[in-house]
């Protein structure tokens, strides 16, 4: 798994991104072929095309679902799925089951992260119910080939700047995250995506290829690709992030109202009592934040020079306003 270069100007660009298909339908051949498989599948342009490519190659494909009933993801997965002609499972969460879904992965993974819980429940909903021993996921397009909606109307700087942030944390934290979940269930986990081919082409397309003009040409390289191989339905199929689409986050922000916390205090809570047998948290409260996603970026690389982490660094900026009364020192700027 490659991190690509700052700068890919000067890159060749690929005729048509053909050599981009055939690397991913090689990475899907290699994780499946004679065996049987499950695809985290959400019906969107990724899980979608890997369990399309899969069939070509596998024993057996079943598609897995996980969302609430009614869910943006659980109506486009089933929808999908049989116009693929494959078997389509309902991975149900509700309000009912989804904390203890939440105690049991922080139990199996240690971890702590909020953002992370939430975007990982999926995927650990999916390993939960497959009866298969190999699991395929489409993890990593988003972040390699501009499908978050924060790269819409960046300039190249900030592309660059978000795109490189958003694989270092997919690498350094939400790969070693689902490869626990799978351990913890006995399943093998593959990332067609991430596969070395497939990050070879990625690497020597040009980054602003990849730069999305408005939301539906995000992933525009991949769409095209998936063209080229025969599955242009699935290059225009409408897609949100997973915590969305399934529902998970609009359950646990119901779970934390009804416990009279915000929504990271809610999960910080749970890890405190499930992995540190806290009852009740000792460990300090959450601060909810909204910050520009550059000015974000931009300081955590400078933060993890310095071998901070953004809670440590909050925390000494709180001091600092206590320690000068409200000074003119810790006031922002502002540009006239």
């Amino acid at each position: 798994m490659r991190r690509p270069e700052a700068v890919d100007e000067g890159a060749e660009a690929l005729a048509g991104y053909s050599e981009l298909g055939r690397a991913v339908e090689e990475a899907v051949r290699k994780a499946s072929e004679g065996r049987r498989v499950a695809v985290a599948f959400s019906g969107g342009l990724d899980s979608g095309l890997t369990a399309a490519m899969a069939s070509k190659y596998a024993e057996s494909v079943v598609c897995y679902t996980c969302g609430t009933d009614g869910s943006f993801d659980v109506r486009a997965g089933r929808e999908l799925a049989e116009a693929l002609g494959l078997p389509w499972v309902h991975c149900r969460i509700s309000k009912g089951n989804l904390e203890g879904i939440i105690r049991e992965l922080i139990s199996a993974t240690d971890e702590s992260d909020p953002f992370t819980i939430s975007y990982e429940l999926q995927l650990f909903c999916v390993c939960k119910h497959a009866e298969e021993d190999v699991i395929l996921t489409g993890q990593g397009a988003d972040e390699y080939l501009g499908g978050s909606a924060k790269f819409v109307g960046c300039s190249m700087d900030d592309y660059i700047l978000l795109r490189d942030a958003g694989i270092e944390r997919l690498l350094d934290v939400s790969v070693p995250c689902e490869m626990r979940i799978a351990s913890y269930f006995g399943k093998e986990l593959r990332h067609p995506y991430l596969d070395p081919g497939v990050q070879d082409v990625i690497s020597r397309i040009p980054a602003a290829d990849h730069l999305p003009r408005d939301m539906d040409s995000r992933k525009s390289v991949l769409k095209e690709a998936a063209a080229g191989l025969g599955y242009p339905g699935l290059a225009f199929r409408k897609k949100k992030s997973s915590q969305y689409g399934s529902g998970t986050t609009d359950l646990i922000r119901a779970l934390a109202k009804e416990k009279g916390k915000m929504y990271n205090q809610y999960l910080a809570a749970l890890y405190d009592e499930v992995a540190l047998g806290i009852p009740v948290r000792g460990r300090g409260s959450v601060i909810n934040a909204r910050v520009d996603p550059v000015v974000r970026a931009k300081a955590e690389l400078i933060l993890r020079r310095e071998g901070l982490t953004p809670s440590e660094a909050v925390e000494m900026f709180y001091r600092k306003v206590i320690e000068d009364g409200g000074a003119e020192s810790v006031r922002p700027s502002r540009r006239s």
